[in-house]
């Protein structure tokens, strides 16, 4: 096997790989090493005193995982989930959430370089859901922050 010219390895290391998914008629995308599993809709159960945007939990092979709803995580209205809609099982680190979306459109690589600050806009550094904008064959495609995406008690009560 020929190693790598240092031109070849600096390319294959501006390469990511990002996996796609729509959320009322809008593209997003996020990091493909994030994702543990696509699994079809389960309902869920219902957790007292949660945010609007965690539908309840689910049992994952013998793990409790909260469930969002993406859509109300965005701040883009309620999804009243169905048998069409996808559960899209995101990791970073130790935490694990399945975030409830449309559906999963494709996996693909681009350039780093492709990616595209997003405007500056009115809001709370905190709740930086984008970090790039990705214009790809004439549509925009919005890269989300899984670790912003996550429910911030679990945040909190992993940093204890």
């Amino acid at each position: 096997m020929t190693p790598l010219t240092p031109e070849a390895q600096t390319t294959a290391a501006s390469m990511l790989e990002l996996i796609s998914f729509e959320i009322g008629g809008q593209e997003y995308c996020i990091d493909v090493r994030s994702v543990r599993e696509i699994r079809g809709w389960t309902p869920t159960t219902p957790m007292p005193q949660t945010p609007p945007y965690i539908l309840g939990v689910i049992n994952l092979r013998g793990a409790v995982m909260p469930v969002l709803d993406l859509r109300c995580r965005l701040g883009l209205g309620r999804t009243e989930p169905s048998s069409r809609h996808v559960i899209v099982v995101i990791q970073d680190g130790s935490r694990m959430a399945g975030i409830l979306v449309d559906g999963v459109q494709e996996t693909f690589q681009l350039a780093a370089s492709l990616l595209q600050a997003p405007p500056a806009m009115d809001s709370d550094a905190n709740d930086q859901f984008v970090d790039a904008i990705i214009p790809l064959e004439g549509r925009m495609l919005s890269r989300l922050v899984v670790r912003s995406l996550l429910p911030l008690e679990q945040a909190q009560g992993q940093a204890a």
